[in-house]
């Protein structure tokens, strides 16, 4: 081994040294919900963007109406041109605070999400400005104080918007290694109180499994609008939000919801592959160099450590214990998950080089849909999240 290689391999251990530490900070700083959580004092309305979601709909909306401490409670399903029948289960549930509305179909420069997004924020003639506006996936589960304590959240810690996230549900070897690298990401990378109050569209992580913001501050970002034509929009409107003057941050959701967000390795290669490249910065050059940089401090010292390496073996420590933080802090399977954490960035290497060499093709699609090529080539800022 030449002097070189283990000055990189020291440093790329040491880096993973610290991102654990890092790692371990931001656990202790990731504001949770409150235990009890207060009534909530205005209207809610919760949007829930529906697409051939007629196994999941149901589901979702007796979690959504069996919420506690949310007395002027308002639920808009918005049904983007489902073919399965998802509108018809939602008219079938018998609760007058359920409205389904059939989305306009989107148009030029507009993704599906945003647009049934936006329609369904703007649906209800008794909006107001202190409305609290809540976006929810189909397929996540609320538990009962979920609202009221994402909402109590919101207020305690004066800020505009919100992302809880919910605890993640896996299957799969596949789902088990990718999935748990979304809350590893942020809990990593982002400065979680930095994050809180800085403008700067690289210090942003958002799920739009679960939003909670208010319609004020929506407004003044301009709501869906603003992020009409991204494949991230949720991470798109919390920069939108903090551009307006606005606070936000992803916080602990873990006993607030839960989802399965994809099912086996083929939904895991799909969804990634749509939205990765958005996720390390648009462009070739970025992606490259995010996965360089990901793999050399968290993958190189594993297989280092295979050679009898005792900074590799210390580098891969660090990354193991690192994994096992996180998924202890964000409800999600610590062992023996965490041991295999260099699979998991391998794996997530591929899924980059395939979500960036579909986006260069012009050949990604989701949910029936191709994305339209100039939203394609738009770059964004790389962020610390997976979408």
């Amino acid at each position: 081994m030449t002097a070189a290689w283990r000055r990189l391999l020291q440093v790329c251990a040491g880096l993973s040294v610290v991102a654990a530490l890092h790692a371990a900070l931001n656990s202790r700083l990731l504001r949770r919900p409150p235990a009890v959580p207060g009534p909530v004092p205005r209207p809610v309305t919760v949007v829930v963007p529906a697409r051939d979601e007629a196994d999941q709909i149901e589901g979702c909306l007796a979690a959504v109406l069996d919420q506690r401490g949310v007395p002027d409670l308002r639920v808009v399903v918005v049904d983007d041109g489902s073919t399965d029948g998802t509108a018809e289960r939602v008219a079938g549930v018998p609760d007058a605070r359920v409205t389904v509305l059939p989305a306009t179909p989107p148009g030029p420069g507009w993704l599906g999400k945003p647009n049934a997004c936006a329609q369904g924020a703007d649906a209800l003639d008794r909006a107001a400005p202190d409305d609290v506006l809540v976006f929810l996936d189909a397929d996540v589960r609320l538990m009962p104080d979920a609202i009221a304590s994402a909402v109590a959240v919101l207020d305690e810690s004066a800020l505009d918007l919100v992302s809880p996230w919910p605890r993640q549900l896996t299957g799969s070897a596949a789902e088990r290694m990718v999935q748990p690298l979304q809350q590893w990401l942020w809990a990593t990378l982002l400065p979680l109180r930095l994050a809180e109050r800085s403008p700067r569209p690289s210090l942003a992580a958002a799920n739009g499994q679960f939003l909670v913001v208010r319609r004020a501050a929506y407004d003044r970002a301009g709501g869906h609008a603003a992020v009409r034509g991204e494949v991230i929009e949720d991470v798109a409107l919390l920069r939108a939000v903090k551009a307006a003057g606005g606070r936000g941050v992803v916080v602990d959701g873990s006993t607030l919801a839960a989802c399965r967000m994809y099912d086996g390795w083929p939904g895991v290669r799909d969804g990634y592959t749509k939205s990765l490249w958005s996720a390390v910065g648009g462009q070739p050059a970025a992606a490259a160099g995010v996965a360089a940089g990901l793999s050399a401090v968290w993958l190189l010292p594993p297989l280092a450590a295979l050679t009898g390496s005792r900074a590799g073996l210390v580098g891969y420590a660090a990354g193991v214990a690192n994994r096992a933080v996180v998924a202890t802090r964000t409800g999600g399977r610590a062992w023996p998950d965490s041991l295999a954490h260099p699979v998991s960035i391998a794996l997530l290497d591929v899924l980059v080089a395939r979500s960036v060499a579909g986006h260069r093709r012009g050949s990604l699609r989701w949910r029936g849909r191709t994305l339209p090529a100039a939203v394609a080539q738009q770059p964004a800022p790389p962020a610390p999240m997976l979408g």
